[in-house]
């Protein structure tokens, strides 16, 4: 075996192995990489385990797919043999708890990324769970972490599930490293590093192993502060304990962690323990060629062939279109800033189209691209015009818009036009929120975004009405949302439709008080609006929002009203979902509610 044969270029497959036939078929007589991950297998660039598989491939390491396997036993890790260099373990594309309990910790009966849209095919805490079946069946290969799951718990953290704060998932999973945030970058620069030091020794220590891959951006790893390069600029956390002590300490290290994120040049530390947590910075993102790039492996875009059951949120996403990454709002419940990050990366305007035609050849194609955007649909475009790795801001528009922060949503409509040129496609939607403190800033976009490419529905998120709850939320004011109301109304009646504002809503947010939700609930009771769903908040971990719920306070350290117990969260639920709690025959139940990738749930309103 060459040196450089580990980046020699591969053929594409059809699709990511998942059985030793295919393997053979592909002529792999070993994998170098085994990606575990908590969801099915769809062949779609939403899917994180088969966007980097694919890139993986593009840079010449065989990957393979384990997808929801068995973790009390260890048959279904063995099937592909054992990699060559590591095994990366994702929990999906949400957190495991998050997708299997409610807001009131009542169990799920469904999830949208397994077959069949059954409940329980990824367990509790996947992270651990998968890296614990991976290391039984393959004693001293290291075992990576990745995804949301990992990346949200990449340092001490409130798990609202326990009720308690938890170490990083690297320690109690016992890992060998985390990559954090999109890995495409580091978890390439990982596996060359790793067969490099194959190639030199003959094999891979793990003891030995850690240590050189402390250099490495956006991987965490338990380590010392020798490994950390000279000279290196160093945030110091609040240690795991310090947490424990004062629970205001984990304000603290979330604003810190946010800091590290955003300016992108310190490491940051924290001791547990007696041991040290490394969190290199994120390093080089993915540029518009990057992504262009990635967006162009040929992904069928469709579940893989082996299964018989449809998966929801395959359907869901089969015609939508991601246009960029990263969301720049910061908004403090929300994970998208803390692992995408703030800056906005996006995909060029032909790279965009080439997808969109493609998606016209896949079997099933009906006419409709459902979605054009991301995380903000109107951010695609976006920058900063000034020097971001000074910047102390938690949010690029709160309490304000930055005067150095740079939209392009003219550009945008152009975009929305030029994909309802291409042949075959009949109707083009924006389904992904609009951030409406921009859109209101360029009146003539949006007033073609409102005539044009809505779809009966306008996702937007005021999450509130009332100003404080507002500002610990990261959200602009509430007039805000009214002035886009009136024009939506005005415009909508001009171009002769019948549409409708569908509004995020939520309750029981940390600083919310029930007179709050009244004011909330007067507001809509007053324009005839009857929410559908609300959401009733959940801490995701890492987030700030969920260190002001544990700490009860603000970010700023100031004490503040939470609603902590289950009761007391119903009846601010209860304030604008009335039969929250109450089952037909007036029996007490929970309601399963539903998941969104921010804070657990989705929500709507009807006039």
């Amino acid at each position: 075996m060459s040196r450089n044969e580990h980046t020699q270029r591969l053929r594409q497959p059809e699709v990511l192995p998942m059985s030793r036939e295919e393997m053979d078929a592909l002529g792999w007589d070993e994998l170098d990489i085994l990606l575990v991950s908590g969801d099915a297998y769809v062949d779609h660039p939403s899917f994180g385990a088969p966007l980097l598989g694919r890139w993986l491939v593009r840079h010449g390491f065989r990957t393979g797919i384990c997808a929801q396997p068995a973790w009390d036993r260890p048959d279904d890790i063995l099937r592909l043999g054992r990699p060559r260099l590591f095994a990366g373990v994702t929990a999906g594309s949400l957190d495991s708890m998050l997708a299997h309990y409610t807001a009131f910790r009542k169990k799920r009966s469904d999830d949208a990324y397994t077959p069949g849209g059954k409940a329980g095919a990824r367990p509790n805490r996947a992270c651990i769970a998968y890296t614990n079946a991976v290391q039984r069946a393959f004693p001293g290969l290291p075992v990576i972490l990745g995804g949301i799951e990992a990346s949200l718990r990449r340092i001490s953290h409130y798990d609202f599930w326990s009720d308690s704060v938890r170490k990083s998932v690297l320690l109690d999973s016992k890992a060998t490293a985390i990559t954090y945030g999109m890995a495409e970058n580091s978890i390439v620069t990982l596996a060359r590093t790793i067969a490099t030091i194959l190639y030199e020794t003959g094999e891979v220590d793990l003891r030995a192993l850690r240590p050189q891959l402390a250099g490495l951006p956006g991987l965490v790893v338990a380590g010392s502060r020798d490994d950390i390069p000279d000279g290196a600029e160093v945030i110091e956390l609040p240690s795991h304990e310090a947490i424990l002590d004062d629970p205001k300490q984990l304000i603290e290290a979330t604003r810190l962690l946010e800091k590290q994120v955003h300016q992108n040049k310190a490491w940051a530390v924290q001791e547990t323990g007696g041991r040290m947590v490394l969190v290199a910075p994120p390093g080089p993102l993915l540029d518009t060629a990057g992504l262009d790039e990635l967006a162009g492996l040929p992904f069928t875009r469709l579940p893989h062939p082996a299964y018989r059951e449809r998966i929801p949120a395959a359907d869901m996403i089969r015609t939508s279109v991601t246009t960029h990454r990263g969301c720049s709002g910061g908004c403090s419940f929300c994970t998208l800033a803390l692992h995408q990050g703030r800056t906005i990366r996006s995909r060029s305007k032909g790279s965009i189209l080439k997808e969109v035609r493609a998606i016209t050849e896949v079997k099933g194609w009906t006419g409709s691209i459902s979605d054009v955007g991301g995380p903000s649909a109107n951010m695609w475009g976006a920058h900063c015009a000034s020097d971001q790795s000074a910047c102390e801001r938690a949010s690029c528009l709160t309490p304000r818009i930055c005067k150095h922060y740079r939209v392009a949503q003219r550009d945008f409509v152009s975009l929305l036009r030029s994909v309802s040129d291409v042949n075959s496609v009949d109707h083009v939607r924006v389904a992904s929120g609009w951030r409406i403190d921009l859109a209101v800033t360029d009146m003539q976009a949006l007033t073609t975004m409102i005539r044009e490419f809505v779809g009966g529905q306008a996702k937007v998120a005021p999450e509130h009405q009332v100003d404080h709850v507002l500002k610990l939320m990261r959200k602009p004011g509430f007039e805000t949302f009214e002035t886009f109301l009136d024009l939506f109304d005005k415009e909508s009646k001009k171009a002769g439709k019948k549409q409708y504002v569908i509004p995020y809503l939520m309750s029981a947010f940390p600083g919310c008080t029930e007179d709050d939700m009244r004011a909330l609930h007067a507001w809509l009771d007053a324009r005839g609006w009857k929410p559908e769903q609300v959401q009733c908040f959940i801490p995701l971990p890492g987030t700030a929002a969920a260190a002001m719920f544990h700490a009860q306070c603000d970010m700023q350290g100031n004490p503040i009203y939470v609603a902590k117990t289950d009761a007391e969260r119903l009846r601010q639920h209860a304030i604008l979902m009335p039969d929250t709690g109450r089952a037909p025959g007036g029996k007490a139940h929970h309601g399963k509610g539903r998941k969104r990738s921010r804070t657990g749930g989705d929500h709507r309103a009807r006039k």
